[in-house]
Protein backbone atom coordinates (compact mmCIF):
# COMPACT_ATOMS: atom_id res chain seq x y z
CA UNK A 1 0.00 0.00 0.00
CA UNK A 2 1.62 3.71 -0.98
CA UNK A 3 1.65 5.60 2.16
CA UNK A 4 -0.66 8.57 2.34
CA UNK A 5 0.62 11.84 3.08
CA UNK A 6 0.18 13.19 6.07
CA UNK A 7 -1.45 16.46 4.92
CA UNK A 8 -5.09 16.69 5.18
CA UNK A 9 -7.29 18.69 3.26
CA UNK A 10 -10.91 18.55 4.10
CA UNK A 11 -13.99 17.80 1.59
CA UNK A 12 -15.27 20.39 -0.79
CA UNK A 13 -18.07 22.16 1.44
CA UNK A 14 -17.19 20.44 4.60
CA UNK A 15 -14.10 22.97 5.58
CA UNK A 16 -16.60 24.21 8.27
CA UNK A 17 -15.24 22.85 11.86
CA UNK A 18 -19.15 21.86 12.90
CA UNK A 19 -19.80 20.09 9.54
CA UNK A 20 -16.52 17.83 10.04
CA UNK A 21 -17.53 17.36 13.53
CA UNK A 22 -21.24 16.31 12.69
CA UNK A 23 -20.86 14.26 9.25
CA UNK A 24 -19.90 10.90 11.25
CA UNK A 25 -22.69 10.90 14.07
CA UNK A 26 -24.99 12.46 11.70
CA UNK A 27 -24.65 10.75 8.42
CA UNK A 28 -22.15 8.70 7.87
CA UNK A 29 -23.30 4.67 7.49
CA UNK A 30 -21.40 1.79 7.96
CA UNK A 31 -21.71 -1.73 7.56
CA UNK A 32 -21.95 -4.03 10.68
CA UNK A 33 -19.42 -5.88 11.94
CA UNK A 34 -19.19 -9.44 12.78
CA UNK A 35 -17.53 -8.81 16.32
CA UNK A 36 -17.31 -10.91 19.39
CA UNK A 37 -18.22 -9.43 22.55
CA UNK A 38 -16.23 -10.30 25.97
CA UNK A 39 -17.31 -8.84 29.45
CA UNK A 40 -13.85 -7.88 31.54
CA UNK A 41 -14.37 -8.22 35.41
CA UNK A 42 -12.93 -5.97 37.06
CA UNK A 43 -10.95 -5.78 40.39
CA UNK A 44 -13.52 -3.54 42.22
CA UNK A 45 -16.52 -5.95 40.83
CA UNK A 46 -17.39 -4.17 37.53
CA UNK A 47 -17.31 -4.72 34.21
CA UNK A 48 -16.34 -3.38 31.10
CA UNK A 49 -17.08 -5.15 27.65
CA UNK A 50 -14.87 -5.50 25.15
CA UNK A 51 -15.68 -5.80 21.26
CA UNK A 52 -13.01 -8.28 19.11
CA UNK A 53 -12.99 -8.05 15.52
CA UNK A 54 -10.55 -8.98 12.83
CA UNK A 55 -8.59 -12.39 12.62
CA UNK A 56 -8.28 -14.51 15.74
CA UNK A 57 -4.41 -15.32 15.50
CA UNK A 58 -1.89 -15.63 18.40
CA UNK A 59 0.32 -13.36 16.00
CA UNK A 60 -1.82 -11.24 14.38
CA UNK A 61 -1.17 -7.58 15.44
CA UNK A 62 -3.82 -6.28 17.89
CA UNK A 63 -5.25 -2.94 18.93
CA UNK A 64 -7.03 -1.35 21.39
CA UNK A 65 -9.54 1.25 20.48
CA UNK A 66 -10.96 3.76 22.77
CA UNK A 67 -14.32 6.13 22.33
CA UNK A 68 -14.85 9.35 23.16
CA UNK A 69 -17.68 10.75 25.30
CA UNK A 70 -21.22 9.36 25.16
CA UNK A 71 -19.68 6.58 22.55
CA UNK A 72 -19.40 3.25 22.89
CA UNK A 73 -17.73 0.40 20.01
CA UNK A 74 -21.00 1.32 18.00
CA UNK A 75 -19.63 5.17 17.53
CA UNK A 76 -18.89 5.32 13.83
CA UNK A 77 -15.59 6.58 14.36
CA UNK A 78 -14.64 3.14 16.21
CA UNK A 79 -16.11 0.76 13.58
CA UNK A 80 -14.64 2.79 10.64
CA UNK A 81 -11.06 2.37 12.20
CA UNK A 82 -11.46 -1.83 13.00
CA UNK A 83 -12.95 -2.40 9.78
CA UNK A 84 -9.94 -0.35 8.66
CA UNK A 85 -7.42 -2.68 10.34
CA UNK A 86 -9.10 -5.78 9.79
CA UNK A 87 -8.53 -4.87 5.61
CA UNK A 88 -4.91 -4.80 6.64
CA UNK A 89 -5.00 -8.24 8.41
CA UNK A 90 -4.86 -6.41 12.21
CA UNK A 91 -6.81 -7.61 15.03
CA UNK A 92 -9.03 -4.76 17.32
CA UNK A 93 -10.92 -4.60 20.61
CA UNK A 94 -12.84 -1.79 20.86
CA UNK A 95 -13.47 -0.47 24.69
CA UNK A 96 -17.04 0.09 26.11
CA UNK A 97 -16.68 2.10 28.87
CA UNK A 98 -17.91 1.62 32.29
CA UNK A 99 -21.52 1.44 31.71
CA UNK A 100 -21.38 2.45 27.62
CA UNK A 101 -22.17 -1.10 26.15
CA UNK A 102 -25.65 -0.52 26.63
CA UNK A 103 -26.35 -2.09 30.09
CA UNK A 104 -25.58 0.18 33.25
CA UNK A 105 -22.44 -0.93 35.17
CA UNK A 106 -22.79 -1.92 38.70
CA UNK A 107 -21.08 0.58 40.59
CA UNK A 108 -22.01 4.09 41.48
CA UNK A 109 -18.99 5.48 40.18
CA UNK A 110 -18.62 6.08 36.32
CA UNK A 111 -16.26 6.09 33.85
CA UNK A 112 -14.49 9.76 33.08
CA UNK A 113 -11.51 11.39 31.36
CA UNK A 114 -8.79 10.03 34.06
CA UNK A 115 -10.05 6.68 34.67
CA UNK A 116 -6.67 5.03 33.35
CA UNK A 117 -7.10 2.22 36.08
CA UNK A 118 -9.33 0.78 33.92
CA UNK A 119 -7.42 1.27 31.07
CA UNK A 120 -4.42 -0.38 32.97
CA UNK A 121 -6.75 -3.56 33.74
CA UNK A 122 -7.99 -3.47 30.33
CA UNK A 123 -3.69 -3.32 28.80
CA UNK A 124 -2.80 -6.16 30.96
CA UNK A 125 -6.12 -8.52 30.18
CA UNK A 126 -5.09 -8.38 26.53
CA UNK A 127 -1.23 -8.99 27.03
CA UNK A 128 -2.44 -12.16 29.09
CA UNK A 129 -5.12 -13.04 26.43
CA UNK A 130 -2.32 -12.62 23.33
CA UNK A 131 0.84 -12.66 24.72
CA UNK A 132 2.68 -13.16 21.62
CA UNK A 133 0.83 -10.50 19.27
CA UNK A 134 2.15 -6.96 19.26
CA UNK A 135 -0.36 -4.54 20.99
CA UNK A 136 -1.10 -0.93 20.38
CA UNK A 137 -4.13 1.33 21.57
CA UNK A 138 -6.11 4.83 20.22
CA UNK A 139 -7.79 6.93 21.73
CA UNK A 140 -10.53 9.34 20.30
CA UNK A 141 -11.10 12.67 22.43
CA UNK A 142 -11.96 10.99 25.99
CA UNK A 143 -10.37 7.81 25.11
CA UNK A 144 -6.73 9.60 23.88
CA UNK A 145 -6.72 11.60 27.25
CA UNK A 146 -6.93 8.79 28.79
CA UNK A 147 -4.60 6.63 26.93
CA UNK A 148 -2.19 9.49 27.33
CA UNK A 149 -2.47 9.69 30.78
CA UNK A 150 -2.05 6.50 31.20
CA UNK A 151 0.73 6.41 28.71
CA UNK A 152 2.79 9.33 30.97
CA UNK A 153 2.02 7.25 34.49
CA UNK A 154 3.30 4.04 33.00
CA UNK A 155 6.06 5.28 31.68
CA UNK A 156 8.79 2.51 29.82
CA UNK A 157 5.82 -0.10 31.53
CA UNK A 158 2.64 0.82 29.12
CA UNK A 159 2.86 -2.53 27.56
CA UNK A 160 1.94 -0.71 24.34
CA UNK A 161 4.30 -0.68 21.41
CA UNK A 162 2.72 2.27 19.96
CA UNK A 163 -0.50 4.40 20.56
CA UNK A 164 -2.73 7.29 18.64
CA UNK A 165 -4.17 9.71 20.63
CA UNK A 166 -6.70 12.01 18.20
CA UNK A 167 -8.93 14.89 19.21
CA UNK A 168 -7.45 15.10 22.92
CA UNK A 169 -9.02 17.36 25.45
CA UNK A 170 -5.50 18.16 26.91
CA UNK A 171 -6.89 20.30 29.53
CA UNK A 172 -10.15 19.35 30.79
CA UNK A 173 -10.64 22.87 32.58
CA UNK A 174 -10.09 24.81 29.31
CA UNK A 175 -12.27 22.73 27.34
CA UNK A 176 -14.97 23.03 30.10
CA UNK A 177 -14.81 26.77 29.09
CA UNK A 178 -14.66 25.96 25.69
CA UNK A 179 -17.49 24.02 25.15
CA UNK A 180 -19.57 26.78 26.70
CA UNK A 181 -19.09 28.97 24.04
CA UNK A 182 -20.57 29.98 20.69
CA UNK A 183 -22.07 27.40 18.59
CA UNK A 184 -20.35 24.49 20.75
CA UNK A 185 -23.14 25.42 23.29
CA UNK A 186 -25.39 22.98 21.05
CA UNK A 187 -22.89 20.14 21.86
CA UNK A 188 -22.68 20.76 25.59
CA UNK A 189 -26.35 20.50 25.86
CA UNK A 190 -26.00 17.40 23.82
CA UNK A 191 -23.45 15.58 26.16
CA UNK A 192 -25.41 17.54 29.27
CA UNK A 193 -28.65 15.28 28.21
CA UNK A 194 -26.86 12.11 27.43
CA UNK A 195 -24.77 12.17 30.57
CA UNK A 196 -27.80 13.13 33.15
CA UNK A 197 -29.56 9.89 31.04
CA UNK A 198 -26.39 7.65 32.24
CA UNK A 199 -27.13 8.58 35.31
CA UNK A 200 -31.24 8.26 35.79
CA UNK A 201 -30.77 5.28 33.90
CA UNK A 202 -28.65 3.58 36.69
CA UNK A 203 -30.98 5.25 39.45
CA UNK A 204 -33.82 2.82 38.05
CA UNK A 205 -31.34 -0.21 37.44
CA UNK A 206 -30.27 -0.13 41.27
CA UNK A 207 -34.30 0.52 42.02
CA UNK A 208 -35.35 -2.09 40.17
CA UNK A 209 -32.33 -4.34 41.27
CA UNK A 210 -33.14 -3.25 44.97
CA UNK A 211 -29.88 -2.15 45.44
CA UNK A 212 -30.48 0.10 48.11
CA UNK A 213 -26.98 1.25 49.22
CA UNK A 214 -25.79 2.23 45.88
CA UNK A 215 -29.30 3.83 44.99
CA UNK A 216 -29.00 6.07 47.67
CA UNK A 217 -25.01 7.15 46.66
CA UNK A 218 -26.81 8.53 43.21
CA UNK A 219 -29.95 10.03 45.23
CA UNK A 220 -27.09 12.03 47.78
CA UNK A 221 -26.11 13.49 44.57
CA UNK A 222 -29.25 16.14 44.78
CA UNK A 223 -31.69 17.20 42.33
CA UNK A 224 -29.98 17.17 39.02
CA UNK A 225 -32.37 19.00 36.94
CA UNK A 226 -30.60 22.45 36.67
CA UNK A 227 -27.08 21.21 35.36
CA UNK A 228 -26.18 23.40 32.27
CA UNK A 229 -22.62 23.30 31.64
CA UNK A 230 -19.30 20.99 32.53
CA UNK A 231 -18.52 22.78 35.32
CA UNK A 232 -22.13 22.40 36.53
CA UNK A 233 -22.16 18.25 36.14
CA UNK A 234 -18.53 17.45 36.81
CA UNK A 235 -18.69 19.63 39.79
CA UNK A 236 -22.30 17.56 41.01
CA UNK A 237 -21.27 13.98 40.05
CA UNK A 238 -18.21 13.27 38.24
CA UNK A 239 -16.08 14.61 40.87
CA UNK A 240 -18.21 13.03 44.26
CA UNK A 241 -18.72 9.46 42.00
CA UNK A 242 -15.12 9.23 41.35
CA UNK A 243 -13.12 10.16 44.23
CA UNK A 244 -12.69 14.28 43.91
CA UNK A 245 -13.01 17.21 45.88
CA UNK A 246 -14.60 18.93 43.16
CA UNK A 247 -14.67 20.06 39.50
CA UNK A 248 -11.40 21.36 39.72
CA UNK A 249 -9.40 18.71 41.36
CA UNK A 250 -10.92 16.39 38.93
CA UNK A 251 -9.73 18.81 36.07
CA UNK A 252 -5.96 19.08 37.46
CA UNK A 253 -5.30 15.30 38.06
CA UNK A 254 -7.28 13.82 35.23
CA UNK A 255 -6.07 16.09 32.26
CA UNK A 256 -3.61 14.41 29.47
CA UNK A 257 -2.02 18.12 29.71
CA UNK A 258 0.38 16.85 32.93
CA UNK A 259 1.24 13.90 32.00
CA UNK A 260 3.29 13.82 28.66
CA UNK A 261 6.37 14.66 29.22
CA UNK A 262 6.60 11.27 30.89
CA UNK A 263 5.32 9.04 28.21
CA UNK A 264 7.95 6.30 26.92
CA UNK A 265 5.88 4.72 24.30
CA UNK A 266 6.12 5.81 20.29
CA UNK A 267 3.06 8.17 20.13
CA UNK A 268 1.42 9.83 17.35
CA UNK A 269 -1.26 12.84 18.65
CA UNK A 270 -3.33 14.09 15.68
CA UNK A 271 -5.39 17.41 16.41
CA UNK A 272 -7.50 19.96 14.37
CA UNK A 273 -6.90 23.77 15.11
CA UNK A 274 -10.28 24.34 14.65
CA UNK A 275 -11.64 21.76 16.81
CA UNK A 276 -14.66 23.68 18.48
CA UNK A 277 -14.10 21.81 21.56
CA UNK A 278 -10.58 22.68 22.36
CA UNK A 279 -9.32 25.79 22.73
CA UNK A 280 -5.61 26.85 21.29
CA UNK A 281 -3.72 27.49 24.70
CA UNK A 282 -4.66 23.71 25.62
CA UNK A 283 -2.62 22.32 23.46
CA UNK A 284 1.17 21.56 24.21
CA UNK A 285 4.39 23.53 23.42
CA UNK A 286 7.37 20.55 21.69
CA UNK A 287 9.02 20.77 25.14
CA UNK A 288 6.00 19.63 27.02
CA UNK A 289 6.01 16.53 24.66
CA UNK A 290 8.20 13.80 25.27
CA UNK A 291 10.58 13.13 22.33
CA UNK A 292 8.74 9.61 21.64
CA UNK A 293 5.70 11.90 20.54
CA UNK A 294 4.87 13.10 16.79
CA UNK A 295 2.41 15.80 17.19
CA UNK A 296 0.67 16.58 13.69
CA UNK A 297 -1.96 19.71 13.76
CA UNK A 298 -3.76 20.02 11.15
CA UNK A 299 -5.36 23.47 10.44
CA UNK A 300 -9.12 21.65 9.34
CA UNK A 301 -10.55 18.84 10.57
CA UNK A 302 -12.80 20.02 13.48
CA UNK A 303 -13.28 17.54 16.10
CA UNK A 304 -12.67 13.75 15.44
CA UNK A 305 -13.52 14.75 11.90
CA UNK A 306 -11.13 14.52 9.19
CA UNK A 307 -13.41 13.95 6.15
CA UNK A 308 -11.63 14.33 3.07
CA UNK A 309 -12.80 13.35 -0.78
CA UNK A 310 -15.75 14.79 -1.81
CA UNK A 311 -19.14 14.95 -0.39
CA UNK A 312 -20.58 12.37 -3.10
CA UNK A 313 -17.66 10.43 -2.46
CA UNK A 314 -16.16 11.05 1.02
CA UNK A 315 -12.86 9.65 2.53
CA UNK A 316 -11.65 9.29 6.20
CA UNK A 317 -8.29 10.33 6.82
CA UNK A 318 -8.04 9.28 10.31
CA UNK A 319 -8.69 5.04 8.99
CA UNK A 320 -5.91 6.13 6.52
CA UNK A 321 -3.14 7.44 8.86
CA UNK A 322 -3.81 5.50 11.58
CA UNK A 323 -3.07 2.28 10.64
CA UNK A 324 -0.19 3.28 8.27
CA UNK A 325 1.73 4.90 11.00
CA UNK A 326 1.59 1.89 13.47
CA UNK A 327 2.43 0.04 10.54
CA UNK A 328 5.47 2.47 9.87
CA UNK A 329 6.32 1.86 13.52
CA UNK A 330 6.54 -2.08 13.60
Amino acid sequence: MPSPSATFRPAIGLSNPHLQTLWGPLWRKLPELQRNRERLWLADGDFIDLDWHGPHQPHAPLVLVLHGLTGSSHSPYVKGLQQALQGRGWASVAVNWRGCSGEPNLLPRSYHSGASEDLAEIVSHLRAQRPLAPLYAVGYSLGGNVLLKYLGESGVASQLQAAVAVSVPFRLDHCADRIGQGFSKVYQAHFMREMLAYVQLKQRYFHDKGQHERLATLQGLGPLGNLRTFWDFDGKVTAPLNGFRDAHDYYRRSSSHFFLGQNRTPTLIIHSSDDPFVSGHSLPTARELAPQTRFELHSRGGHVGFVDGSLRNPGYYLERRIPQWLVEGQ
